[in-house]
């Protein structure tokens, strides 16, 4: 994960963005937000929710280096009135701005990429693809958009889950193929928008958390998000 970092701090650097990248994360309640912020940083830095209560109830932010700050939002499918409020949480992040050292009279975005999580467990996605197409698309580029499905361990219900390797059996890894590919197709029928095929990862279990930070990286923007989009 230490090289990673400093391939992503590389390429921030030639790109000259703006320090740190600032990535929101959105998703459904449950999908795992903050245990996936707390596996990235190695340490426990965001509260994990483990009752049926969603833990974050605001967008709150942590810093895993000078180069990457990671936002977790209120998490989506908590009813209709909770989720017009944490949408419009949401869209007051995207909206949010912020200047650079040496330019005090120009502003640009804080975020600069959204990191869309799904719960691999789930069937219906209709939620997150919801909250793409009516509250990040308009705000933000597609190109920063970036989606990723945690949980890879509970695609089949735990079944053919490698615990003591961490890691799926053949039966399982062809599942999450699939099911990378299904979710692909889905967001493009939904919203219109082509992303690349999603990582399947478990923030849990540490799989895959390489390739979740390789995706992110292979999405930087090539240039500062100004204000408007």
């Amino acid at each position: 994960m230490n090289q990673l970092m400093q391939r992503l701090a590389q390429a921030i650097e030639q790109r000259q963005l703006l320090l740190p990248l600032d990535v929101l994360l959105v998703g459904a309640t449950g999908c795992g937000k903050s245990s996936t912020i707390n596996a990235l940083a190695g340490k426990n830095l965001a509260r994990v929710g483990r009752g049926v209560d969603p833990e974050t109830q605001q967008v709150s932010d942590y810093s895993l280096s000078q180069y990457l700050r990671l936002h977790d939002s209120a998490g989506l499918g908590d009813g209709r009135a909770a989720d017009l409020q944490h949408a419009k949480a949401i869209s007051q992040q995207l909206q949010q701005t912020c200047t650079a050292v040496g330019e005090p009279n120009r502003y640009y975005a804080l975020i600069d990429m959204v990191l869309v999580i799904l719960e691999g467990g789930l069937r219906d996605l209709g939620t997150s693809f919801q909250l793409l197409e009516s509250v990040i698309l308009p705000q933000i580029q597609p190109e920063r958009v970036v989606v990723v499905i945690n949980q890879a361990d509970m695609v089949m219900k735990g079944r053919h889950w490698h615990r003591s390797l961490a890691r799926p059996e053949p039966t399982l890894a062809a599942q999450l193929a699939e099911k990378s590919q299904s979710v692909q197709r889905r967001i493009q029928q939904s919203t219109g928008l082509k992303i690349s095929k999603p990582v399947c990862y478990s923030a849990e279990y540490g799989y895959n958390l390489d390739r979740v930070m390789s995706h992110i990286i292979a999405h930087l923007p090539t240039e500062r998000r100004s204000e408007l989009k």
